[in-house]
């Protein structure tokens, strides 16, 4: 018997991925030039050209046996020290090795940091707007997310709200900042704030609280917006990144998860990743990305088109009356929807050939996000078919 569970999944497709896949088929039709596709974060900057070199490299000078065997259990132990070692120079850090688990990009991180700190029936909270695959992330653990309402003002954290939702069941609190899909950056007051906050709770229920921030945007920054870096702040973090944004290698997969120095189970919760890989299969990325990532852990891809495409795009629209927090990050912003809902709102745009997608996946109904990680020439043509959009409005 096939399991209903997985089965009734398949009528909660992802909003994204289906606007894609219209996106898709409509370019055929028009062409792709004029399809207006604000859908899906896909990275559309070169990765930089010294991965490519190492690449190469790695495959014409290395054992065949050791560029494409599996890695350790852990990940490979030079890559986890080189880690370490960038995190504590550009972050004032004490990482070690053992602290390193390699993965699967955030998602993967994701998936084996919530398996650390919970057990079924325990709580975690995030804050809306948030990635909405957060849902299975945590519900497949059997631990129970909870949403904290967004504080759309700011698109900071709703400590109001927040503290309504504590409870001793709450093991831990899934963060992302730079934020997908507001583009808002927590702030370094929003974040010591959150420390502080946490730390009088764990005093409370006698227990820790952990942060899982995921951070897979976090070189992505504009107008000297600086991303803090949140286990600076708060020992008991675990900082999920992944090398998808800022060198634009989604395809590949590869990402690692840090367990901060001073966590509570420093010296444990590494070792206990490895053993939460044996239960959903989710071990040792690949061996040949692992081996190029110490060429550019100090480098990123030529991220400017993304602040120069956001400028455009937020004069423009805040021109044309729409409502929005200016970006501090991320490919990504929020506006306000013309009518309170935003699902109509959108399908109007289809008309146009605009691609958006309706805020209500990320909890936050009314507003729509757009991923302008597109070339800057077709986001100055779509400027005409919003336009157009708003006349009917």
């Amino acid at each position: 018997m096939i399991s209903k569970e997985f089965l009734d999944m398949l009528s909660q497709k992802s909003v994204i991925r289906e606007i894609f896949a219209y996106g898709s088929e409509r370019a055929k039709e028009i062409g792709y030039e004029n399809v207006f596709d604000y859908s899906l974060g896909n990275p559309s900057v070169p990765t930089p050209v010294e991965f490519k070199e190492k690449i190469i490299e790695i495959l014409q000078e290395n054992d065949p046996m050791a560029v494409h065997g599996y890695s350790p259990t852990l990940g490979i132990p030079s890559v986890r020290q080189a880690v370490a070692e960038s995190l504590n120079t550009r972050f004032g850090m004490k990482y070690e090795m053992k602290h390193i688990f390699m993965t699967s990009a955030a998602a993967g991180a994701i998936a084996h940091a919530l398996r650390l700190v919970t057990v079924p029936g325990d709580e975690v909270i995030t804050f809306a707007p948030y990635f909405s695959e957060y849902i299975p992330y945590v519900n497949k653990t059997g631990a129970k997310l909870k949403v904290v309402p967004a504080d759309t003002k700011s698109f900071q954290v709703n400590f109001e709200a927040l503290d309504t939702m504590m409870n001793e069941k709450v093991m831990a609190l899934l963060i992302n900042t730079p934020n997908n899909p507001s583009g808002c950056v927590y702030s370094e007051e929003t974040i010591k704030k959150l420390a502080a906050y946490l730390k009088e709770k764990e005093q409370e229920y006698s227990h820790p609280i952990y942060i899982i921030s995921d951070e897979p945007y976090r070189e992505i920054v504009f107008d000297k917006v600086t991303a803090p870096y949140v286990a600076k702040y708060y020992n008991n973090t675990l900082t999920c990144y992944s090398f998808s944004k800022s060198v634009s290698l989604p395809g590949e997969r590869i990402g690692y998860l840090a367990v901060a120095p001073g966590c509570e189970g420093e010296d444990v919760l590494a070792d206990m990743a490895g053993q939460v890989s044996r239960g959903i299969g989710h071990n040792c990325p690949s061996s040949l990305m692992q081996l190029a990532l110490p060429s550019i852990l100090y480098k990123t891809s030529d991220l400017s088109v993304y602040e120069t495409n956001m400028n455009i795009l937020y004069d423009a629209l805040t021109d044309m009356g729409f409502e929005c927090v200016r970006p501090g990050g991320t490919f990504y912003m929020f506006p306000k929807a013309l009518e309170e809902d935003a699902k109509a709102f959108c399908n109007k745009a289809l008309k146009y050939d605009l691609l958006l997608v309706p805020g209500d996946g990320f909890e936050c109904p009314g507003y729509f996000r757009m991923a302008y990680c597109i070339p800057t020439e077709k986001v100055e043509r779509s400027l005409e078919a919003f336009k157009k959009l708003v006349k009917e409005y």
